[in-house]
């Protein structure tokens, strides 16, 4: 089979920084290929250099000349008075064009019958590109999406802009389809339907996401950009992770080998020979050999390492005591006698489809939004650390290492001084990047700006609202580690679902008329037991759009308990032992003779202690029984589909 796309040999750089060399790469029709790789690694130029935006510096693309492809760029469509419909219908201009040579081309052939041949070959085209009703195909896609066709571009939210440029990729039908972080701005329910879409595409699809999810159910082959090559592995993601992790060890192995080699040779060739046989020129010559192969070796780039200012006091045992809370605007209801205690160092994830009114929960939450109804108390001695706030705070004219330092060269992590360029490299910027104003920044390395920013600030209670948009897979893994140990409370709003299964212990949902309910594990946990996520009205409190319901399909079995549930349950032990030893010796202490004979606030003290430990006693008990349970069900399910 001819492939769609290949490279030969393509070289691309940008000043001094090379983003491939030399690189070989083949796509074929039918294929699902992932693009991966961390932020600046070139993975929108590789894509661009697809499409013909961009010219390799060396080395050949070889692409069919009337290949039909489409692309769903990583920026957000622009606001606009563009109506949606519109925006979309532009996504046929080559199918406009094509029934417009037909209907030329027709007029000719009937006096020049050379021209017949041409002629089927057009018309194969614009059949294969969706046909001659263009009003049809658009129609389909926006009723697919349940885009609100009249209304204009500024008008709309980013989730709903997102959709509405995923629509004008798809409707052309293109035998090559680019997707560029397409679940960024997208809620779990479009984000479900686009997988369904992918997985039965007939053309060819390459795509860039950090959603690991996303690449596991669709993905027939995983392409890394490593080091300016682009590297095949077969697969999904956890195929690719399995496998790239044997490959760096073998390349490890290779490396201490050769370096003891050379080490070797080298102290060999300095002892001197006096007789220089034929055999020993051969030596000096191989020597050369290794000198040149280790000089061409290229590291791998340092991982990221990511590292938290966890507050050295804890916070009040209550972190946050929402009750009977009722919320909306315009008459949309977005929280309905919604109440939640959040304890200290619980884990929570909320879940929702955009517009419900996530971040305004958040809000409510931290006490930034008065509720209609309801009351929401604080606990004490909150140190919060909020995402989103950062955000909005950033300023773009000042450097990353400005940001950071605020005008300090060095920051305090854990009571010691570090300077801000090496805490930077910590977050995968290089000494130079450091220096680089906010405004010349990616999508990615914004959010890594504002999550470095964020951990130098010691916090009780971390609050996350959508941190993984943009972020490479390997910072994520590193942000999912680091925040597994966070011994503080944790709340994070992310339509990440392997970020929240890694993270959280448990999930607030929003689901119809303005409820939400909380349920036990992640969001797996959740999916498995069957949801239904309500619908947001980002568009008009009137006449909301219908968003794309959620696929029905089921998710994929669960073969065990995710790593942050597994570890929750082989505390647990522990932590009932150390409960009933502490509760042991509280009633030994009071069914002494002079306990009674204390003041009264020692006792009352004392006896409150007991309360609690006892508390904590019952629902450490319980949360055991609810894992174990389930950890039980899975090992049945399991062994009964084997």
């Amino acid at each position: 089979m001819t492939p769609l796309i290949r490279f030969a040999s393509v070289s691309l750089s940008f000043g001094d920084q090379k983003i491939l060399h030399e690189a070989d790469f083949a796509l074929e029709s039918g294929e699902r290929v992932c693009l991966i790789g961390r932020n600046g690694s070139g993975k929108s130029s590789t894509l661009k250099l697809i499409t013909g935006e961009l010219e390799p510096d060396d080395g050949k693309i070889e692409r069919p000349s009337r290949l039909r492809s489409s692309i769903l760029d990583q920026n957000l469509a622009a606001e606009s008075q563009v109506t949606a419909r519109a925006f979309v219908v532009a996504g046929l201009a080559e199918q406009l064009d094509r029934l417009q040579k037909y209907a030329e081309l027709t007029e000719v052939a009937k006096v020049d019958r050379a021209r017949l041949r041409e002629l089927e070959v057009l018309e194969r085209e614009i059949v294969a590109g969706g046909g001659w009703s263009l009003d049809a195909q658009v129609d389909s896609i926006m009723s697919q999406l349940a885009l609100p066709c009249d209304k204009q571009m500024n008008e709309l939210s980013g989730g709903w802009r997102r959709r509405v440029a995923l629509a004008r990729a798809l409707v052309s039908n293109p035998e090559l389809l680019l997707l560029d972080e397409p679940t960024n701005h997208l809620d779990i329910s479009t984000i479900e339907w686009l997988e369904e879409k992918v997985r039965t595409y007939p053309g060819a699809v390459l795509f860039v996401t950090h959603d690991r999810s996303f690449v596991e159910r669709i993905a027939t082959r995983i392409v890394d950009i490593d080091r300016g090559q682009l590297r095949s592995w077969p697969g999904g993601y956890l195929d690719y992770v399995r496998r790239k992790h044997k490959a760096n060890v073998d390349e490890d192995v290779s490396n201490r080998e050769l370096d003891k080699k050379l080490a070797e040779e080298e102290a060999w060739v300095r002892q001197g020979v006096k007789a220089r046989s034929h055999r020993n020129e051969g030596r000096v010559r191989a020597l050369y050999v290794l000198r040149e192969q280790r000089a061409a070796r290229i590291a791998r780039p340092r991982t990221a390492r990511i590292h938290i200012n966890e507050s050295d006091e804890s916070s009040g045992r209550k972190v946050i005591d929402a009750r009977n809370i009722t919320h909306g605007y315009g008459g949309n209801v977005l929280l309905k006698d919604f109440s939640v205690r959040v304890m200290r160092g619980d884990r929570i994830g909320i879940i929702g489809n955009n517009g419900v009114g996530k971040s305004t929960l958040l809000r409510i939450l931290l006490g930034e939004i008065t509720p209609d109804k309801g009351s929401v108390k604080l606990g004490t001695n909150l140190q919060v650390g909020y995402f989103d706030q950062l955000r909005r705070e950033l300023d773009t004219t000042k450097t990353v290492a400005e940001t950071i330092g605020e005008g300090r060269d060095y920051i305090s992590l854990d009571g010691r001084k570090k300077h801000v360029i090496a805490y930077l490299t910590d977050f995968l910027f290089s000494a130079k990047r450091a220096r680089t104003p906010i405004a010349a920044l990616s999508g990615g390395e914004r959010n890594r700006v504002i999550l470095a920013k964020l951990f130098t600030r010691s916090a009780n209670l971390l609050v996350l609202d959508e941190p993984t948009n943009d972020l490479d897979v390997e910072t994520l893994e590193a942000l999912e580690r680091r925040l597994a140990d966070y011994s503080g409370t944790l709340i994070v709003v992310s339509h990440d679902r392997h970020f929240l299964d890694e993270v959280v212990t448990s999930v607030l949902v929003f689901e119809a008329d303005g409820r939400v309910k909380k349920h036990a594990g992640g969001y797996s946990d959740w999916a498995r037991r069957g949801r239904a996520l309500a619908v947001g009205e980002e568009l008009d409190p009137v006449q909301p759009a219908t968003p794309v319901q959620a696929i029905d399909a089921k998710p994929p079995p669960q073969t065990k308990l995710s790593y942050k549930l597994k570890r929750e349950l082989d505390g647990l032990p522990d932590v009932i032992e150390r409960l009933e030893s502490e509760i042991a010796a509280a009633h030994a202490e009071i069914s002494t003779s002079g306990f009674y004979a204390q003041s009264h606030e020692v006792t009352r003290t004392r006896l409150a202690a007991l309360a609690d430990a006892e508390q904590r006693l019952a629902a450490a008990m319980s949360r055991w029984a609810e894992l174990e349970s389930e950890s039980r069900r899975i090992t049945a399910d399991r062994e009964r589909e084997s």
